[in-house]
């Protein structure tokens, strides 16, 4: 040590009523006094470390406070460290105490400066278990301060659907202006507007929330009367206009409902189409679906033309109408709300019929558009995907994800032997039937999930999600196996009809683009061909430029 360090007399520091330590220049503990084992024992901790490194490179006592973590708690000590020629002198002193105020005082500070920023009627603070903690002197919502004090938030939050609705008061995320309904000690719903902000200790652990509340019960009521009566002037207009500027179909019907549904104070709103024969689908929908209304969804399928209606349960109530286009039904609307908010009356079932009308336009434009979307995707002898669809849509949305999942997958192509001599034998109408017979064996050879595709000609290819290379190689063997039976519609007993497949494993692993395990695939089939046909073959793995690989 430098020479202006003093020489320390040690009989003293051992009995000390305060935490002092002597530590050698290896920073080892020559003596203590009985209160310091705590400070000895994090010597080596980098907080202390640095307080020595400031020692040594300035020749110079150092004061710096750390925070110590213990059984109990963390301590606080505000630590001198002073070189002397034996070494190291320590003084500490505590101050938790000290730090524990600071902290309480900052706190009181911010959630007196929280609640004045976002002043309004009542304030409130609710704790980690959710129950009130502090509310202001107004009380609230008909409350005096002292029946909510203790009082779970939960309590007063309106429930629905047997679920609790968004409860901010416990919200783990900044609110402003946000809305929820409660009960009045009456039984009777409120509105508040919430603003709060949530509070989490130094481990980002979450421990309540606080914010302040205003009554807007009569606000809503009030808007929701004349947003009822102005919506209903405006919202066949903005349907109107939706059908005809919404270029995605599917998004106009989502406009749709959720103006509908606003117009006229519903909690949710569907709309239904019908396609075809078929029973109705759900085609848009705004709002949380109750479980209690699920047999009116059942009721909808046996609809009738112009038919309006209700449809009550213990907690809902649903309004119904038919959707047309040229007098034949093609869908429907249903629009629900919760019973303490009030029943349908005429002007709301009039205002449905009207929608529905309109709706029923949209319904058959997007039929429309569904349709040619589908010719434009699919063979239109097999109905299978085509070449386009397959390549350029469904390989690179099933490679993604297979990419995220890290899953391999085959690509497999099947092609007819000695298919011309069947057209040439009995005619184009056989040979299409031929074609739709394959299609229906290789579908029965695939799982939901994979997908299947008329290449053209006399070419299909199959996708097979999630497989290895031999589940896949047994796969193949299954479809060889099983294709005898096509030998009966050959051509010429001399050229008999079979297929022969092409398998390519796909692995995402591997870099390869879908351009290049197209062509391994169709390399296979025809390696499978040249063998002699009735077979597979499988493609050799994909080589990169830094790897070789064999065939099998």
């Amino acid at each position: 040590m430098a020479n202006s360090s003093a020489t320390i007399q040690t009989d003293w520091i051992q009995n000390a009523s305060f935490p002092v330590a002597l530590l050698d220049q290896t920073f080892q503990v020559r003596i203590k006094s009985e209160s310091a084992h705590l400070i000895c024992a994090s010597i080596h901790l980098p907080a202390l470390q640095s307080i020595f490194d400031k020692v040594i490179q300035h020749q110079a006592p150092a004061l710096q406070t750390i925070n110590l973590q213990t059984d109990t708690g963390h301590v606080y000590f505000d630590l001198t460290v002073t070189p002397c020629e034996d070494g190291f002198l320590i003084f500490a002193k505590d101050s938790s105490l000290d730090h524990n105020l600071r902290a309480a005082l900052m706190d009181s500070r911010q959630r007196f400066k929280d609640l004045v920023e976002i002043s309004s009627d009542f304030a409130w603070e609710v704790g980690a278990s959710g129950e009130f903690i502090f509310v202001s002197q107004r009380g609230a919502v008909g409350y005096e301060p002292e029946e909510l004090i203790q009082k779970q938030s939960d309590d007063i939050v309106l429930k629905r659907d047997k679920k609790q609705s968004l409860n901010p008061f416990m919200s783990k995320s900044k609110l402003e202006r946000e809305e929820v309904w409660v009960l009045r000690p009456d039984g009777e719903p409120a509105c508040l507007l919430v603003s709060c902000v949530p509070l989490f200790d130094e481990n980002n652990i979450w421990i309540g929330a606080r914010g302040v509340c205003r009554d807007i019960t009569d606000e809503r009521e009030r808007d929701a009367a004349l947003a009822r009566a102005y919506h209903r002037d405006q919202l066949l207009a903005y349907i109107v206009k939706t059908i005809r500027d919404e270029v995605d179909p599917s998004n106009m019907l989502s406009a749709a409902a959720n103006a509908t549904a606003r117009a006229l104070s519903a909690n949710g709103c569907q709309i239904f189409r019908r396609q075809g024969n078929s029973s109705l689908i759900k085609d848009a929908s705004f709002g949380d679906i109750p479980q209690d209304i699920d047999d009116l969804f059942e009721r909808l399928n046996d609809i009738h033309e112009n038919e309006v209606g209700l449809f009550e349960t213990e907690n809902w109530i649903a309004i119904y109408s038919a959707t047309r286009y040229r007098r034949t039904i093609n869908g429907a609307i249903c629009l629900w709300r919760e019973k303490i908010r009030g029943g349908w009356n005429d002007d709301d079932q009039i205002l449905a019929i009207d929608v529905a009308n309109q709706l029923g336009i949209a319904n058959e434009q997007i039929s429309g558009h569904e349709r040619i979307v589908e010719l434009s995707r699919t063979d239109a002898l097999t109905g299978l995907l085509n070449r386009r669809a397959f390549f350029e849509e469904e390989l690179p949305r099933h490679i993604d994800r297979l990419k995220f999942n890290k899953s391999p997958a085959a690509l497999i192509y099947v092609d007819l032997d000695h298919f011309k001599q069947v057209n040439d034998a009995f005619g184009h109408q056989k040979g299409d039937d031929v074609l739709i017979m394959l299609r229906d064996f290789l579908l029965h050879h695939i799982r939901p999930g994979d997908v299947a595709a008329r290449l053209g000609g006399d070419e299909f290819a199959l996708w097979l999600d999630d497989i290895d290379l031999d589940a896949a190689k047994t796969r193949c063997q299954g479809i060889i196996e099983s294709s005898v039976f096509l030998k009966e519609y050959s051509g010429t007993s001399e050229k008999p009809l079979g297929v022969s497949v092409g398998l390519a494993l796909f692995d995402p692993h591997s870099g390869e683009t879908i351009e290049e395990l197209i062509s391994r695939a169709d390399a296979a089939m025809y390696k499978a061909k040249r063998a002699g046909r009735g077979n597979f073959r499988t493609a050799d793995p994909f080589v990169t430029p830094a790897s070789t690989g064999q065939g099998d």
